[in-house]
């Protein structure tokens, strides 16, 4: 937070507008709302360290070859398929150890880079452009959104597809109690404003095909 302002407002990291909110205060955490995009975000002096990322990761469990886990990976893989041409190039950002999605994309004849800063930290994998990135539950760990957004955008082709998996924020009575704010890691959480005003940042054309699912389309310019 930039010193000097007041207490309760921050420059939102999904949109920056300058309107962000004081929200809900929840177990010692503060959670702040953008006026502009409707993000609801952790106050960034509380976000989890390096370290303390890596340690709740590691807890994790899941393995491509998990049916259900399979199956969660399969609700980002079918639109984003559907809107596919053949022997397409892509990157699974953020994958995590092992990713089932990367292995559904991959059975339907795609090529897929894999690129994860804790377990497949491939300096090489940022350096292409590609017809596809995808983010499956990967967005609400973002501590610096537009950073990270601007980056994305920069690895696709226009044209590309850019496709996120991420539970909506819906019900704000529920907050407190929503056990997706509840993970440690989980810093920001999305409506679909926020995918729009992204997607308005960057020229991108939004989609949602289904529940907490956006697509996005990069524009190709004349």
């Amino acid at each position: 937070m930039d010193q000097g302002r007041s207490p309760n407002k921050t420059e939102c990291p999904a949109c920056l507008a300058p309107a962000g909110r004081l929200f809900a205060s929840v177990g010692g955490r503060d959670y702040l709302r953008c006026e502009d995009c409707q993000a609801t975000y952790l106050r960034r002096e509380q976000q989890p360290s390096p370290e303390q990322e890596f340690e709740e990761y590691r807890r994790h469990q899941n393995r491509a070859n998990d049916p259900d886990y399979r199956a969660f990976a399969q609700q980002l893989a079918e639109p984003l398929l559907a809107r596919l041409e053949t022997a397409c190039e892509g990157l699974d950002y953020g994958c995590g150890p092992d990713s089932a999605l990367a292995a559904i994309l991959r059975e339907a004849e795609h090529r897929v880079d894999v690129y994860d800063p804790f377990f497949h930290p491939d300096p090489e994998a940022l350096q292409r452009r590609y017809d596809f990135v995808t983010c499956s539950e990967v967005v609400e760990h973002f501590h610096h959104p537009a950073r990270e957004f601007a980056r994305l955008d920069a690895l696709l082709k226009p044209g590309g597809w850019l496709a996120i998996q991420t539970m909506f924020q819906t019900d704000d009575t529920a907050f407190a109690r929503w056990h997706y704010r509840r993970d440690p890691t989980h810093v920001v959480f999305y409506r679909p404003r926020t995918f729009e005003r992204i997607a308005f940042r960057h020229g991108w054309q939004p989609i949602f095909p289904s529940r907490n699912i956006a697509l996005m389309k990069k524009r190709v310019r004349s």
